[in-house]
């Protein structure tokens, strides 16, 4: 697409949501294209799908409305825990529906923890490679599997089960995009129940502990999931936010895969985004401080050596955070909104679904009073408080925030270090597997 026809293409979306015609023009040109072009990159990504497929089953949505949008994605999710069910016979009733928020509470919970013992078992030849054929395409998986005349066709078919699990999740996930109302916040606790389902069986056979946390703060409450490697000892910890419509399950698949780093890490979603009650405001930030402070007294956490990761507007609390703690030693600021991505300039393009994600997220109720909220947020003036070493990531064509933000960010701070992605997006998804292993190998040396 030329410069001339993605600027053109971002003025007809703003108009659209300013006239309030996106679920019209969504019938004709499908919703696809009025969502972010990393779009596609990200959740194909999570869950191990073929992009092409992926972005063709997004081709198929013409409407954001409910019944159109989770309908669709709910089908897809259904579709691959049938399919996980037909490889393992005597569970077709347990996969058939997702489990509720509440595992514990299920009636047919004790199913679920036989299931889970029934897959272990099954994946336990395959050791700690279960962590990466978990997001891996089936054909990259099959190769993989293939290499190794030793696996049994039993640990095969239970790691295309766990693989179909992945993308129910992934697919329930894209159902709740982008969270508020009924409907999408169900996909949204399916998603998560069917992950705390999936870490519970994976989290042993790589040597992990894998703990849910809640930390009660100003009438809200942060849930979370801790995971440390095994054992008595004491190890660093990295504190991971998400963005505006992002999950714990979508942080912590991929994380599985450095299992093997040493660190522990605690994966949360953003303030005033999906399960919390308040909206995000400066009052926010005494959520992650209240998260610091109880997981410094963890005793598998050494408070001495702890850092911080945000992703999107999660990376904007990663740099809040790096100024206004003393007990973070470091942090990674992916995708960074901080100064000019709140300019209401900076709103040209996107899509009205974003644009009510931030109403719901900040409590705003027009567009001028968002404008003020964010633009209230603005870091420009704590840059030089940032004394500890931070690493701001991003792509240099960020077409979403401003890549301006990570540049003068990294400007600002006392100790940072700037990695920007050449054509790349918005956080770098094209390149996603090598920033994060790059900010995996930057925390270990710096914790």
């Amino acid at each position: 697409m030329s410069q001339l026809q993605d600027t053109l293409r971002r003025c007809f979306i703003t108009a659209c949501m300013l006239t309030r015609t996106t679920e019209l023009a969504a019938g004709r040109l499908g919703a696809g294209f009025f969502l972010p072009s990393l779009f596609v990159l990200r959740y194909a990504s999570m869950g191990g799908l073929d992009p092409r497929l992926f972005a063709s089953q997004l081709q198929g949505v013409r409407s954001f409305k409910d019944e159109a949008w989770c309908g669709h994605w709910n089908a897809l999710a259904q579709a691959q825990l049938a399919s996980a069910a037909a490889r393992l016979p005597g569970f077709a009733s347990v996969l058939s529906t997702a489990p509720t928020p509440d595992a514990s509470a299920e009636p047919n919970a004790p199913t679920w923890a036989a299931l889970g013992q029934a897959l272990r078992a099954a994946l336990q030849p395959l050791g700690t490679q279960v962590a990466d054929l978990m997001t891996k395409s089936d054909a990259e998986a099959e190769a993989a599997l293939s290499s190794d005349p030793q696996i049994s066709p039993d640990s095969r078919q239970a790691s295309m089960v766990l693989r179909c699990l992945v993308k129910a999740i992934t697919y329930y996930q894209v159902s709740a995009f982008p969270g508020g109302s009924a409907t999408r916040m169900e996909a949204y606790a399916r998603s998560r129940s069917l992950f705390h389902e999936v870490a519970m069986v994976v989290g042993p056979l790589l040597g992990l502990v894998i703990e849910k946390h809640r930390v009660d703060v100003n009438g809200d409450t942060v849930e979370g999931y801790l995971v440390t490697p095994a054992g008595g000892e004491r190890h660093p910890l990295a504190i991971i936010t998400n963005g505006l419509e992002g999950t714990v399950q979508e942080l912590a698949i991929p994380l599985l895969s450095y299992h093997a780093s040493g660190l522990a890490v605690f994966v949360m979603e953003m303030p005033g985004t999906y399960a919390y009650r308040q909206p995000m405001s400066d009052a926010s930030e005494a959520a992650y401080h209240a998260v610091i402070d109880k997981l410094s007294r963890h005793p598998r956490i050494d408070p001495q050596r702890m850092g911080f990761v945000g992703v999107s507007f999660g990376a904007y609390w990663a740099a809040r955070m790096a100024a206004k703690s003393p007990q973070l030693r470091c942090a990674v600021a992916c995708g960074a909104p901080t100064h000019h991505s709140f300019k209401i300039k900076s709103t040209i393009g996107i899509p009205d679904i974003i644009i009510r994600a931030l109403l719901n997220v900040t409590g705003a109720r027009t567009l001028p009073s968002l404008g003020m909220q964010l633009q209230a947020l603005s870091l420009h003036g704590l840059y030089g408080q940032i004394r500890i070493p931070l690493l701001v990531i991003n792509g240099d064509n960020d077409t979403l925030l401003s890549t301006q933000d990570s540049v003068d960010l990294a400007a600002g701070a006392q100790q940072a270090t700037l990695k920007l992605y050449p054509n790349d997006d918005h956080c770098a998804m094209g390149h996603y597997r090598e920033w994060l292993g790059l900010s995996q190998a930057w925390l270990k040396a710096r914790l």
